[in-house]
């Protein structure tokens, strides 16, 4: 009777150890990622009263930095994917939700009040490339928060490594 429990038990271990984390939310954050490092490259900001605009690079150095930040956490997540057990684990993509959160929260600010390198953000109004930098950062967020909804890397209940023999015999 032991011995049945004993396997019954391994035999839902085994099928709980070969779930995976479903990859869609991995998607959505490198959508994201992308549509953040192209952000830079458009206009944030025109001079009022004139046709000079600039694009993300000129404005703050903060810019290219949390897109590149993206990158980073999207690079991890992909490696995350490949190596955790489950495809991935959650301290990673609540790190990189954090961050993203705080992105998209900078970025709205920034469109609300341009502000950075140029001057004190007197006499600036936010362009399309503020925007689209709060659609990639919010998507991050998104995308690593429903990678962290799913099955973490690590397992969720202590394996015993000990051989069947020993586990029945008491």
């Amino acid at each position: 009777m032991a011995t049945t429990g004993s396997h019954d038990l391994d035999r839902s271990r085994t099928a709980r150890d070969t779930r995976r984390a479903d990859a869609k939310g991995l998607g959505v954050a490198a959508l994201g990622a992308v549509v953040l490092n192209v952000a830079p490259f458009m206009d944030w900001v025109q001079f009022e009263g004139t046709e000079q605009a600039r694009v993300g690079y000129e404005t703050d150095s903060l810019v290219p930095f949390t897109a590149y930040l993206g990158l980073g956490f999207l690079l991890a997540l992909a490696y995350a994917r490949k190596r955790a057990h489950r495809g991935q684990h959650r301290g990673l993509t609540l790190a990189s939700m954090a961050v993203a959160l705080a992105a998209t929260v900078q970025f709205i600010a920034f469109a609300l009040h341009p502000m950075g390198g140029l001057e004190r953000g007197d006499g600036l109004t936010p362009e399309i490339g503020v925007y689209v930098a709060i659609v990639g950062a919010a998507l991050w967020a998104l995308g690593s928060g429903m990678l962290a909804k799913e099955v973490e890397g690590d397992d969720d209940t202590a394996v015993d490594l000990r051989p069947a023999s020993a586990r029945t015999a008491g």
